[in-house]
């Protein structure tokens, strides 16, 4: 069985019908404005530790996909610090 994308036969050749990919990603990406249109009401700072949080999971659930273990509280640091939010308690 293959996992990674560069273990398929056709890497890096890949063929794909558009009709079906639009398709796919027609409702994920309705619910992805609706979601940011609600978001919008919620003011800066809950919006601003929303997308910390966000950014911080997915951080650490790809660095445990690659067999990397990361410090949550560095992570979440670390971007609050890029991003510039200084609210950067740990809620995880």
């Amino acid at each position: 069985m293959e996992y990674y994308i560069h273990q398929k036969d056709n890497w890096p050749h890949f063929t794909w019908n558009n009709d079906e990919v639009v398709n796919l990603l027609g409702e994920p990406r309705n619910l992805q404005g609706r979601l940011m249109g609600k978001m919008e009401t919620l003011g800066f700072e809950l919006r601003d530790e929303a997308l910390l949080e966000t950014l911080t999971l997915d951080v650490l659930k790809s660095s445990e996909i690659e067999g990397e273990l990361l410090n949550p509280e560095q992570v979440r640091s670390s971007i609050a610090q890029r991003l510039g939010i200084e609210s950067a308690g740990a809620n995880m």
